[in-house]
């Protein structure tokens, strides 16, 4: 998986012992325990007390009585060993004082137990020998604890070189996780075990014979087979004629003989879900219920079941131990060395000193010739022709084994063609490596791997020709030959390496689990060795099968029902769960490890991903430069351009024929100059500005088109763009600008020169530290993010500031050197990103230019068929008709927004794909439901009905086809239709579609080629994989990772072919037995004889005195196993195929130990162990790879995959549907303190599953537990009536019905209400029905109460989602298997497995067949049942229905192509996208770029912004909520105003102004949070590069527009103060003149001229009065709000009255004279309202109350200081 976590450092660390403290004070007066070699000892004698203690039991003493002195002995000496080895530990550590003591050593504890526990063994076989204990007695599980002592062997290795702290919370994390994982499985388990006791009950009824008596029911009472039935005639099975259907519990028997499986309570349930959902068994379980219930109530149950647990739910398990070994690998990289890339093994490299005096790294082969053979043996042992040869003949060698087959028992096997082929293949082989060694020499030959291998075979092989020894042990060096054919192939051999190259990791785990296999197996030996009739764990080798069959979950269940059965029903709880803990652990985190360890292995270094993405984006870009060869046969031609001749020209000359595309080119120039011509020209009116505008618009796209056709696209592209950036400014001013600043600002052309100015002022500014007067506070990642931004530009452009100087000092230099360095790096990655961008245009250019001259050279290009023109308006018909489709996206006509429509999933699954392929998908389905109805005895040739679908289907698809080839061509078109292999599959669907409509032939003889036909017919349903693009997608991705699926095939094969050819040679013709058990020899098996009859697998009767079993009598023949045998490598491969699948194993190792020898037993096991754990592993490994490089993560690095991770949890968040707590305290406030209690929570859980304990038993009517039962859920119900009540109060309805989890609440308490109504009115088992639905979905609510389920929940709803065109595909390749299984076995004879439950007689049947196969449940048996032949079968000449008989071949490559696709390839899909949408719940705080903390306080302010609960708001209001926004995500605007500047203004650009999303904004916040460089792919970094660069732009013109503003602002503030100026002179000179002329006769006191002069100030401001003001501060507003001490004259204001100045002056006059100020605008009735001393307190309120509604309505765009001065 990939790696997550960052790479642990390279210093070293501190060694972390989870080891003993086995270095012990070096005073210690005892010395010999601190010897290494005691160490060493003591972990022996551990090996050797596991040994001793599988030998210790009745069984082994019985077979081998000396075994009993030998294991005494042995324990004597371990004993008195590790007792000295405790006493001397006591000594030297002290018992209980100190703080090293004895006691608080908890690996001394654990050493104290493990020697009590030998003192107790010992002293119990003293008792045993003394016959003073029996050897049978329960006694002996004392002895279970005694194999834990092979801790001690391995807890040396429990050291790792990091900290404590670190291991730890790696530990702690991975148990917490599968902890977690465990929950939710029993969350399942918990459900399904309710569903199932109230959907099923009991299987106690049976089909008995109707005299049967109770208390007297026998093997001979039953049905054969056993047979469950229905009491109800409506439903279930009926018993024939001799026969009733009875409760066999009510007839007498016990629970232990009737099983522990079933749906009786609620702890049986869980145990029967488990077996089910482990997929053993579950389909016999699931018959019995059909024979039992409803049929519909059967498949619902199991089949949801089998899907959600066995393939969703355990799944996850997968995920969490792949999540976990990822993180424990990159902890552990050092420990465990790192991977590097295919290595010879026979090169070494050493330093060298140059010529120039350097030093270097140079290979050195190690194989050079160091012997002393002559130079031209030398040179011909090193030629490639040599090892071509030996390669050559391996391979001979290999066939030539593998041709070896069983003649007879009477053939001489000795001295056989065979024995004297391999007699000349050894000595060859012998030779070769006798001159490899005297070329090499002995110590150069040894050096490499691969010799030791090829020394190890030749001695093997060399052993194995002797007479005595062929045909032995030794044969498996004669086939491990094969594995030399490797080196054949370099991918392979990469490969292989790849997988087995880091083979500690794999080696430990092999280890750990064979150490696993013991222990457990040991255990389970001393627990059931003593059980009677129980023969599995008599011994330690059948104790060790029995636990590596559970491991293998092959008949697991078989293993654990004997066990119950023998243990009785007291014990049967205990050893359940036993047996379920084991199996839980060994096949969910077991195999587990191995899927890890394998993926791990497959994982690219971290350095070589980013290499990667740049070679596979160089690679996309090539392959798109050339036509396909369909397209280039043209060039093959001549060219032929078409001509035209121009007309009406006067001229004395015959002008020439001239291209026709010359022409048009010529004309579309000559109106392109026309246009631009009008353009140029002043426009005469103001009616024609629309028309010019809509005429520019077109031009200029017009232009940016031809510009992208030419070479140099890019450089016109920016100086059009520069060009309409300048306009726009110019466009956009609203006065003409006449003075010489804002001459030279315009001149600069773009805006860009300025903006970064301003931007390294404030970046240095920033960088200095924090403003003066205001705390240093910790900057924001949004903060940080956009200075890694501004830095990493202002390097990319290189500023004089940066470069190196002489007089700086040593700091200074560095810091500039590092710059540099960085300025560089930027470069380079700028440089790589716009080489592959353009090599990318240039190639679809290319390819663009080639189309254009094929088209114009030769005329019969882009014709569909060669007849119909490419302008025709029968074509252009046609395409209109293909290419329609439902536009999805409806876009607001003004604005150009996207609206968000009510239904827009179901807008988008209409336009997904075209109106023609819509109704070829509906006909298409129409057609697969018309062939469901067919069967061997309803055909279409003969049903009138069924054709109807038929010739439709025809018609159809025959006007599809032409309108699609009139339309895009046949073969020779850019788009023709068959361009891909989807065409030829339409094709050829198509074809024989058609053949067999026109022939419908009415007899078809089985293995015919009409026959043939009908099979291919079946393939109809594929056709919606070529229809569909999703579909097309999931092909796509299942055939693009076919080269690791295939090499994953070879070795597989190669493990098969290997053991084959041993098993040919060990086993063929030994297999073969009679089936009379009682005789031996061949001469002797003949005559018949009784066989006996296996009535039933479920039920446990033991025979009575005198009775026999049912049977019947047979011939006694001598015949191989009925499945499988080894007679030839075919047969012997097809075995081991199904062995692979691990179905069917145990009866071959059971036949094999029984016929051959039980040493043979290891044979097989060791093929399953290696086929099992690392064969389908490896497979689960590569298809997850696989999935993983095709959707891009698997070359993605950390920071990317987190980024990944993040978009993901993104999309599951979703607005907090909380509404705010009451403003006051009273009992609304009270009641929604309650109810967000987390008490109150819990409580309601824990009543929820109180609840649904009511569930453990069947409700049923005639039961008189089920009335109490509902009653308490009566009074449940009340409460959780009370429960919402109370939080309809407190939250109030309207804010209650706001969360889909209340409604949720809501429907169910009002269902529950419903029926309590109902239940005391009917009292029916309707009513009980109703109440137990109603407490299971009250269930599912648990779900949404606690955090862990809820993200797993999650995890698992995302899957499917994202799964469900994969669950398609394998439903559409399902009907189609289905079909074709119909025509193929659907007359098949009933055999071992073929019945009326499982057959093909309709295609019904053979889905549930078919998915019973994908579960592995006895897909060998069936596929065996289908390939009965003659004279086992009545076969017939003229029609397959009329017949019985098989296929044999084609049952073989029907089910094992099934199989192989389904069970390998799409069922591990599924586990593919568990593992990538794991990561949402797995993730924790220090791995996650968003943390779950900053995700909830995002929420938290959206939903004080979004007052409406929409989830949408205003795009003004974005800047509000970005106000609002604390800690990690917090946007302060004294430091980072140009970065809220770009937030508002790229929510403004993506949304034009209109509504923006919960998601919307989180998106922006996101990519502002994260280094884009570092965690975006390259397609998305160079679309959100180049967002980010024109949003820069955008912000950097309205900057440079409002400073313009401004700068015209303070020319008419200067113009208007000068004649302010003026005019008070005048003014004060008529005063001093009217003054002179007229003296005033009353003394006044004039204002100042301060005063007047403020007046005039004031005049003069600028009204802004229209504008809104914004909800802080701004600059303007501080500046404006400022009182100088000089305005004395002004009136001042304190605690809410208003003081005037000193002179008496009218009322009027003053408030006209005075400029009051409130929020930085001026109103006059506000004025009044703070100069008249009686206003109402209230009338402020409401003013205020106004103000802030107005803040809340603020048009971003209403007054450019918004964005200037926020």
């Amino acid at each position: 998986m990939l790696k997550r976590k960052q790479s642990s450092r390279v210093e070293a660390q501190p060694v972390t012992d989870f080891g003993p403290d086995e270095s012990l004070s070096d005073n210690a007066d005892i010395l010999w325990i601190n010897k290494p070699w005691v160490h060493s000892l003591l972990r022996i004698c551990a090996i050797i007390s596991v040994i001793s203690v599988c030998m210790n039991t009745p069984m082994t003493f019985e077979h081998y009585p000396p075994l009993q002195y030998v294991t005494f002995t042995l324990d004597t000496l371990l004993m008195f060993l590790y007792t000295a080895e405790m006493i001397a530990k006591m000594h030297i550590r002290g018992i209980i004082k100190g703080d090293n003591s004895y006691v608080k050593d908890r690996w001394c504890v654990f050493d104290g137990f493990m020697v009590f526990c030998l003192w107790v063994s010992l002293v119990l076989q003293v008792f045993e020998i003394a016959d003073i204990v029996d050897q049978m007695s329960p006694w002996g599980m004392l002895r279970i604890p005694r194999p834990l002592i092979m801790i001690r062997a391995f807890r040396i290795y429990f050291r790792f070189e990091l900290p404590r702290t670190r291991i730890t919370n790696i530990l702690k994390r991975s148990g917490e996780q599968i902890w977690s994982v465990s929950i939710f499985l029993l969350f399942f388990l918990l459900l399904y075990g309710i569903l199932g006791v109230q959907m099923f009950g009991t299987f106690t009824y049976h089909c008995v014979v109707n005299d049967t008596k109770p208390g007297n029911v026998t093997w001979n009472s039953l049905a054969i087979p056993d047979t469950h039935c229905s009491p109800e005639l409506e439903e279930g099975y009926q018993c024939p004629p001799g026969f009733k259907c009875m409760d066999l519990e009510d007839l007498g028997l016990s629970r232990q003989e009737l099983g522990y499986s079933g749906f009786n309570e609620i702890g049986t349930s869980i145990f029967t879900v488990y077996e089910a959902a482990s997929q053993e068994g579950w389909v016999f379980l699931m018959y019995r219920a059909i024979d039992s219930f409803p049929r519909w109530r059967s498949y619902f149950y199991f089949i949801t079941l089998i899907f959600f647990l066995a393939w969703l739910v355990k799944n996850v398990f997968i995920a969490v131990i792949i999540e976990t070994f990822a993180e424990i690998r990159v902890q552990f990289q050092q420990m465990w060395g790192s991977r590097s890339s295919t290595t010879s093994t026979a090169t070494t490299q050493m330093f060298h000193e140059d010529a120039a005096g350097g030093w270097q790294l140079v290979a050195v082969d190690v194989n050079k010739p160091q012997g002393r053979a002559p130079a031209c043996l030398q040179k011909m042992m090193r030629s490639s022709v040599f090892h071509m040869f030996i390669l050559s003949m391996v391979t001979v060698d290999v066939i030539v084994a593998a041709s070896n087959y069983y003649k007879g028992e009477n053939f001489r096997r000795q001295y056989d063609e065979f024995y004297l082929a391999e007699v000349a293949f050894t000595v060859l082989f012998d030779l070769e490596a006798l001159l490899k060694i005297w070329c090499l020499g002995f110590t150069g030959y040894i050096s490499s791997s691969l010799h030791k291998f090829e020394l190890l075979l030749v001695i093997g092989t060399t052993l194995h020709v002797y007479p005595d020894l062929y045909h032995s042990q030794f044969t498996y060096f004669q086939v491990l030959r094969v594995v030399r054919l490797i080196k054949i192939s370099p991918a392979l051999e990469d490969f292989v390496y790849k997988i087995f190259g880091p083979g500690k990791k794999l080696g430990s785990l092999v280890v750990f689990t064979a150490s696993l296999l013991i222990v457990m197996s040991a255990i389970s030996l001393q627990m059931f060795c003593f059980v009677e009739e129980l023969d599995r764990f008599t011994t330690f080798p059948r104790a060790f099968m029995s636990m590596f069959q559970i491991l293998t979950q092959e008949g697991w269940v078989d293993v654990m029902d004997q066990t119950l059965n023998a243990v009785g029903h007291m014990w049967a709880p205990v050893v359940a769960i036993y047996f379920i803990l084991y199996h839980l652990f060994a096949t969910l985190i077991l195999l587990s490890l191995f899927v890890a360890v394998i993926l791990d292995n497959l994982e690219l270094d971290e350095d070589l991903k980013k290499l990667k993405q740049l070679k596979q984006s160089e690679a996309n870009a090539d392959t798109k430069e050339k036509l396909p060869l369909r397209l280039r046969i043209f060039e093959k031609f001549p060219n032929r351009p078409q001509m035209v001749k121009i007309s009406k020209l006067p001229s004395d000359f015959t002008v020439p024929k001239i291209r026709e595309s010359f022409m048009k080119q010529f004309i579309d120039r000559q109106q392109q100059d026309t246009c631009c011509l009008l353009r140029s020209l002043p426009s005469a009116s103001s009616s024609s500005c629309d028309h010019s505008k809509r005429s520019a618009i077109e031009d200029n796209k017009y232009i940016d088109q031809k510009l992208r056709k030419s070479v140099f696209s890019i450089r016109a592209r920016n100086l059009l763009e520069k060009e309409s950036a300048v306009t726009k400014i110019l466009s956009k001013r609203p006065l003409q600008i006449h003075s010489p600043i804002s001459n030279c600002c315009l001149s600069f052309g773009r805006s860009h020169c300025h903006y970064n100015g301003i931007r390294a002022c404030t970046r240095q500014r920033m960088l200095s530290g924090s403003f003066e007067g205001q705390p240093a506070k910790e900057r924001s990642i949004l903060s940080v993010q956009h200075h890694i931004r501004q830095e990493r530009r202002s390097l990319r452009h290189g500023s004089n500031s940066q470069r190196i100087s002489r007089g700086k000092s040593l700091e200074t230099l560095t810091q500039d050197h590092s710059n540099t360095v960085r300025y560089r790096n930027a470069q380079r990655e700028d440089s790589e990103i716009k080489m592959i961008q353009e090599k990318k245009e240039q190639a679809e250019m290319k390819r663009k230019v080639q189309e254009e001259e094929l088209r114009e050279n030769h005329p019969y290009f882009d014709k569909p068929l060669f007849i119909v023109g490419r302008e025709h308006r029968f074509r252009n018909f046609c395409r209109v008709v293909v290419r329609a489709r439902f536009n999805a996206s409806k876009t607001d006509p003004v604005t150009g927004a996207v609206k968000n429509t009510k239904y827009h999933q179901l807008y988008d699954l209409l336009g997904l794909v075209t109106y023609l392929d819509w109704v070829m998908i509906i006909v298409t389905i129409c057609s697969c439901i018309s062939m469901m109805f067919e069967s061997p005895f309803r055909r279409v040739m003969h049903a009138p009905t069924l054709q109807i679908a038929e010739y439709v289907f025809v018609i159809f698809m025959s006007i599809e086809l032409n309108l699609k080839i009139m339309a895009d061509g046949l073969f020779f078109t850019p788009t023709a239709v068959i361009r891909d292999f989807g065409g030829v599959m339409d094709i050829f669907i198509y074809l024989v579609s058609l053949i067999f409509l026109c022939w419908m032939p009415q007899n078809v003889p089985a293995e015919s080629g009409a026959q043939l036909l009908m099979v291919l017919r079946c393939l109809r349903p594929l056709r919606i994989f070529k229809l569909v693009p999703q579909m097309r997608k999931v092909v796509r991705e299942l055939f693009s990772g076919f080269k690791e699926i295939f090499l994953v095939s070879i070795l597989l094969l190669t493990l098969m072919l290997v053991f084959a050819s041993f098993g040919v040679q060990l086993f063929a013709g030994k297999l073969a037995k009679c089936n009379d058990p009682n005789i031996i020899r061949r001469e002797d098996c003949n005559g018949i004889f009784r066989i006996n009859v296996s009535v039933s697998k479920n039920l446990n009767l033991k025979l009575r005195p005198g009775e026999k079993k049912p049977g019947f009598w047979v011939p006694r023949v001598w015949a191989n196993p009925r499945n499988f045998n080894f007679d030839n490598v075919g047969n012997a491969m097809l075995a081991l195929f199904e062995v692979l699948s691990l179905k069917g194993w145990v009866e071959v190792r059971d036949v094999i130990i029984h016929r051959v020898g039980p040493i043979h037993g290891i044979y097989i096991h060791v093929f399953v162990f290696l086929g099992c754990m690392i064969g389908l592993t490896l497979f689960v490994g590569v298809v997850i790879a696989n999935f993983n490089e095709n959707k891009g993560t698997a070359l993605l690095t950390v920071d990317q995959r987190r980024w990944e991770d993040l978009k993901s949890r993104l999309k599951i968040a979703q607005p907090l549907h909380l509404p705010p707590r009451p403003d006051n305290d009273g009992f609304r406030a009270k009641m929604y303190d309650i109810t967000q209690h987390p008490f109150f929570k819990r409580t309601i859980a824990l009543l929820v599953l109180a609840q649904s304990v009511l569930l453990s038993v069947k409700w049923d009517v005639e039961d008189p537990v089920t009335v109490p039962l509902a009653t308490m859920s009566v009074v449940f119900t009340f409460i959780f009536v009370l429960e919402v009540t109370m939080k309809i109060i407190a939250m109030s309805p309207a804010g209650f019905w706001q969360s889909r989890r209340n409604r949720y609440d809501l429907l169910v308490t009002s269902l529950g209400v419903v029926w309590v109504v109902l239940h005391f009115a009917l009292l029916n088992a309707y009513t009980y029905m109703m109440g137990a639905c109603v407490i299971v979905f009250r269930f599912f609510s648990i779900c949404g109460k606690h955090v862990t389920l809820k993200m797993l929940l999650l995890t698992v709803v995302v899957s499917m989602y994202k799964s469900f065109f994969i669950i398609v595909g394998m439903f559409l390749l399902l009907l189609c298997y289905a079909f074709a299984g119909v025509v193929l076995f659907g007359t098949v004879k009933y055999g071992e497995n073929i019945n009326r439950h499982a057959n093909f007689s309709s295609a019904g049947k053979a889905i549930t067949v078919l998915f019973r196969i994908v579960t592995g449940e006895d897909w060998n048996k069936i596929m065996h049942d289908c390939m009965v032949q003659p004279p086992f079968c009545t076969p017939d000449e003229f029609t397959y229905w009329a017949t019985d008989c098989g296929n044999y071949a084609g049952a073989l490559m029907y089910f094992c192509s099934f199989y192989v696709i389904i069970a390998y390839i799409m069922l591990n899909l599924l586990v593919a996208i568990i593992v990538e949408n794991f990561s949402l719940f797995y993730s924790t705080e220090e791995d996650q770029l968003l943390s779950y903390n900053d995700l909830r306080h995002f929420q938290i302010i959206w939903n004080m912004v979004d007052d409406k609960r929409e989830g949408v708001i205003p795009t003004f209001r974005v800047k509000f909520l970005l106000r609002l926004l604390r800690g990690r995500l917090e946007v302060d605007l004294d430091k980072d105003k140009l970065l809220f500047k770009h937030m508002c203004y790229e929510m403004e650009r993506l949304h034009n102004g209109g509504d923006v999303t919960f998601h919307d904004v989180l998106s922006m916040l996101s990519y502002r949070s994260v280094d884009i460089r570092k965690s975006l792919q390259l397609e998305e970094l160079l679309a959100r590069e180049q967002l980010e660069y024109t949003i820069e732009e955008e912000v950097a013109k309205q900057t440079i527009r409002m400073w313009l503003k401004k700068c015209l602002k303070r020319i008419r503030a200067k113009q208007q103060q000068s004649c302010s100026i003026i005019h008070s002179l005048r003014e004060s000179q008529q005063q001093e003149l009217s003054r002179f002329l007229n003296p005033p006769s009353i003394e006044t006191t004039q204002p100042s001229e301060d005063m007047n002069a403020n007046s005039q100030d004031n005049n003069m401001q600028p009204e802004t009065s229209s504008q809104q003001q914004l909800l802080s501060p701004t600059l303007s507003d501080r500046g404006g709000s400022r009182q100088d001490a000089g305005d004395t004259g002004k009136p001042q204001r304190k605690f809410g009255q208003w003081r005037l100045p000193s002179a008496p002056k009218p009322i009027s006059h003053s408030v006209s004279s005075v400029n009051l100020r409130f929020g930085g605008r001026t109103t006059m009735k506000s004025v009044v309202c703070k100069m008249n001393p009686m206003t109402d307190a209230a009338s402020c309120g409401s003013e205020v109350k106004k103000w802030w509604t107005r803040q809340l309505t603020v048009e971003s765009d209403e007054s450019g200081d918004d964005l200037l001065d926020i």
